[in-house]
């Protein structure tokens, strides 16, 4: 069951949001008992990691947290 907490949603807002779940849930259903399920990019760790660490030097510490 599917409750909607807040708002209020048009008739065509809520069929559009429940179409996806459906075919979320069909997807998820219709995959092999054994096979692996696609990973999630946003919870990947190494997605962290991927730009290039600053180059040594002065106040370096400093530009660690600033987006490149």
């Amino acid at each position: 069951m599917i409750k909607v907490v807040r708002g209020n949603p048009t008739p065509e807002e809520l069929a559009a949001a429940l179409a996806v779940v459906q075919a979320r849930a069909a997807a998820t259903a219709s995959a092999a008992p054994g096979a692996p399920q696609p990973s999630e990019g946003w919870s990947d760790p190494a997605r962290i990691a991927r730009r290039a660490l600053p180059r040594p030097g002065a106040r370096t510490w400093a530009r660690t947290y600033w987006p490149a």
